[in-house]
């Protein structure tokens, strides 16, 4: 619940309030737990409350049960026993602003980012290269931003790749040496992400992160990404979220601390961001971790324990939920020490031995005070959630769907052809064009105008091309059989004008 500008999560036994203060939400915090120990209710509970304050939010729903905070909760016996136990006063049940997305485009809006947006560093996540294989990529990548080549779905960066594998000797002492065998092993793992379905996450129209910031009647709007599907694959789900947290930063201007975040961020499951993470990498997410609260977005980690989340990055995380862990084996039992050390001793009871006692429902608690400070460590009982808890019929998220103001900006667009690819059916009002093509035309131009004498070269006939939907702020770049076109035609000047004067040195002598 909100109230006073803080943010109330829980009660201990003798109704104390503990709560996050607005204005320290942004220092980030941790909800840590076993399975099935209430992480899930944690994150509704102040998802719910930041929205009543006016603040967005975005997480993501990997179980489905989120969907319900579209619609209102009900106080049934077990609910109204917790609020009569806490003296809650002033709940009610209610339904939340919210807005679903989803990268396949069923279940939500169809959030999808264009393949050069994304980068090469996170594609090198979701395809798992080698650090050789990721350099290969890093240099496509270069090369389709010097030279301007279209890069928004995966069939255009597999069309970059065999560009420069066809022409790597004009690029190996610019970028680096592209060997073949690097540029098949990505060409595989681009077709295994193909074969996912993963082509309905990149192309056009992409996600426009400002529309993650938006408000209703005071409200926040609570934007939930369907992640039931895209959790099957943890590398893909982890990327996304990744990239979605790389643009929030990136596109977020700098407004140092204010009275409440601009955005609180929930990545769930946070442990499958950092498994197997080169030190590198870690070290970028490390500063993004540090510098995003000055653009006024908190970022909530939930996993199941502490010891999931690097030191370095945990060190930032000012405000704490620990649910209950289980210890039965020797790792366990230190994971339990390190979750209790991470605290500020209550001289009440034994943190540790703490942690193993609570139940479902139950935690323990340390927020950032008004100096930034951690408060000593609490055991509390945690809010019932106002809205309803479980999922929703297909009928009820198609309505939410329907009546989004958003809804028009996210109509897929059709797939532009890549004209790398053997050329489509053409529509019966325009022509279509393949690299023979571009080539016998780029001959027919050079013919025409270099020609000295006798009949003049044929012009070749114009090509229409149909017309494609462009986005208001960003241009597409060339395509391979465009830029293919451009070398076959310099190539082929070069080689007809050292044939013609090698003619004339020939007559000279």
């Amino acid at each position: 619940m909100y109230t006073n500008n803080q943010i109330l999560v829980g009660k201990t036994s003798e109704k104390k309030e503990l709560s996050i203060l607005l204005d320290k939400a942004n220092r980030h915090g941790l909800i840590t737990g076993a399975s099935g120990s209430g992480k899930t209710i944690t994150l509704k509970v102040m998802a719910e409350s930041f929205s009543d304050a006016g603040v967005p939010v975005f997480l993501a729903d990997v179980k489905g049960d989120l969907a319900g905070t579209a619609f209102p909760g009900t106080i049934n016996e077990k609910i109204q026993s917790r609020l009569d136990s806490l003296e809650l006063s002033g709940f009610e049940a209610k339904s939340y602003p919210v807005c679903f997305w989803d990268l396949y485009g069923k279940n939500g809006l169809h959030l999808r980012a264009t393949v050069k947006s994304v980068g090469a560093d996170i594609f090198s996540i979701i395809l798992g290269l080698s650090e050789a294989q990721e350099g290969i990529l890093a240099i496509a990548f270069a090369i389709a931003e010097d030279e301007d080549l279209q890069l928004d779905t995966i069939a255009d960066l597999r069309a970059v790749l065999q560009f420069i594998a066809d022409n790597r000797a004009d690029y190996n002492t610019k970028y680096g040496q592209i060997t073949p065998q690097s540029v098949g092993a990505i060409q595989r793992s681009l077709l295994q992400l193909q074969n996912q379905g993963a082509d309905k996450f990149f192309g056009r129209p992409m996600l426009d992160i400002d529309d993650f910031y938006k408000t209703t009647n005071g409200r926040g709007v609570i934007n939930i990404l369907d992640s039931v599907k895209l959790f099957q694959s943890p590398d893909l789900y982890a990327s996304f979220l990744l990239w979605i947290l790389s643009e929030l930063f990136n596109k977020s201007p700098e407004v140092g601390d204010q009275d409440k975040p601009r955005l609180v961020f929930f990545f769930d499951e946070a442990h499958l961001l950092f498994n197997n993470m080169p030190s590198y990498r870690l070290k970028r997410i490390t500063q993004i971790v540090k510098l995003i609260r000055s653009r006024g977005i908190g970022l909530y980690f939930i996993s199941q324990a502490p010891t999931d989340i690097p030191g370095e990055i945990l060190a930032q995380l000012g405000n704490r939920v620990q649910h209950t862990l289980r210890a039965y084996t020797p790792a366990e039992k230190k994971t339990v020490k390190a979750a209790a050390d991470a605290f500020r001793t209550n001289k009440e009871f034994n943190t540790e031995q703490a942690i193993l006692e609570l139940g479902t429902g139950e935690a323990l608690i340390s927020f950032q005070n008004e100096k930034g400070a951690p408060e000593i460590v609490e055991k509390a009982t945690i809010l019932p959630p106002q809205s309803r808890m479980g999922t929703i019929t297909k009928d009820e998220r198609n309505s939410i769907i329907a009546a989004s103001p958003l809804a028009a900006n996210y109509v897929a667009e059709p797939p532009k052809r890549s004209e790398y690819a053997p050329p489509a059916p053409a529509k019966a009002e325009t022509k279509k064009i393949d690299p023979s093509q571009a080539q016998a035309e780029a001959l027919a131009r050079y013919s025409s105008k270099y020609n000295t004498g006798g009949k003049p070269a044929e012009q070749p006939t114009k090509v229409e091309k149909p017309a494609t939907k462009q986005t208001k702020t960003t241009k597409r770049g060339k395509s391979v059989v465009e830029k293919s076109g451009e070398r076959f035609f310099t190539n082929l000047a070069g080689s007809l004008g050292r044939n013609i004067g090698n003619f004339f040195k020939k007559l000279g002598k």
